[in-house]
């Protein structure tokens, strides 16, 4: 187990070091996300046609689980349909929320499942869901600012 987990403390560093997707997006919808606790911030940017997430950013700063996770979440859900990306981002909820002791289905979060270990770290878990509850706020054309408190 401690190889899974220096794997996925790998992963999480690489994304944190170099996100992809970073950037601004000039067209489609966007929305802020705060976490005052942690101090990150994130603006997401997504464009939707035909029901699909057909381009998906991010700017921002914040720790290294905060950028790993906007950057792997724009590589999940660009090229999925709308419908998809929020089931996406209910798995994800659930997972990063359930007790560090339960069963999930690694198989079925993908390269997500990384981020699964701050299950472990209740204070971690608000960092690795901003990004997702800013998408989600984007998708649905929100203008207030999201924040994990």
């Amino acid at each position: 187990m401690s190889d899974l987990r220096e794997l996925y403390q790998q992963v999480i560093l690489d994304h944190s070091k170099r996100p992809r997707n970073f950037g601004k997006l000039e067209c489609g919808s966007q929305a802020k996300g705060h976490n005052p606790l942690c101090g990150d911030r994130l603006t997401v940017y997504v464009e939707t046609r035909d029901g699909k997430v057909r381009d998906v950013r991010f700017e921002g700063d914040g720790c290294a689980i905060s950028v790993a996770s906007a950057s792997l979440m724009t590589e999940a859900v660009r090229d999925q349909s709308v419908d998809a990306a929020h089931a996406l981002f209910e798995r994800f909820h659930s997972a990063v929320t359930s007790s560090h002791d339960s069963e999930i289905d690694l198989d079925d979060l993908g390269k997500l499942a990384v981020l699964t270990g701050v299950r472990q770290f209740p204070m971690r878990v608000k960092c690795a869901s901003l990004a997702w509850h800013t998408l989600e706020a984007a998708l649905r054309g929100e203008t207030e600012q999201v924040t994990t408190e």
